[in-house]
């Protein structure tokens, strides 16, 4: 499970280090894709053939599923990390999620996220006070 926030940067050749804690984990191969609210998605490549797996079972007639499908495998690019652990971030992946030098990786369970640091900066100023104030089932059955 992939918990936690990592400030991190880009090199001058757009390779990310990976967190030390998750490298065991993502060594034998990873998927990042476009992920929602312009992050960037990273999957250990079991995970990303389940999610895969999950689309297909959509029915091919259902059009949200259809174009959710194709902006999340057209967008996907898998790596195996090198020695030090470094990926490579793709242009078409930077500029979806407006990646700079300055990320934060986020651990969201089953996936890592990777952030532009403003942009997730923002992104947690918004959702701070609605998740503090939260109350009733926010997901029936989990919470």
């Amino acid at each position: 499970m992939f918990l936690g926030t990592f400030p991190m940067r880009l090199d001058e050749k757009h390779r990310l280090i990976l967190p030390a804690k998750y490298r065991p984990d993502l060594g034998q191969g990873l998927v990042m894709t476009r992920g929602q609210e312009r992050c960037v998605y990273v999957f250990p490549q079991p995970a990303f053939e389940q999610v895969v797996t999950n689309l297909n079972a959509a029915p091919l007639s259902n059009r949200a599923a259809r174009d959710y499908a194709r902006m999340l495998l057209s967008g996907a690019q898998d790596e195996i990390p090198d020695k030090q652990g470094r990926v490579t971030v793709s242009p078409l992946l930077r500029n979806y999620a407006n990646l700079t030098r300055e990320v934060s990786v986020l651990g969201v369970g089953e996936r890592l996220e990777i952030w532009d640091a403003g942009m997730w900066a923002e992104q947690q100023a918004a959702a701070e006070q609605p998740f503090a104030d939260r109350d009733g089932d926010i997901v029936p059955g989990v919470f």
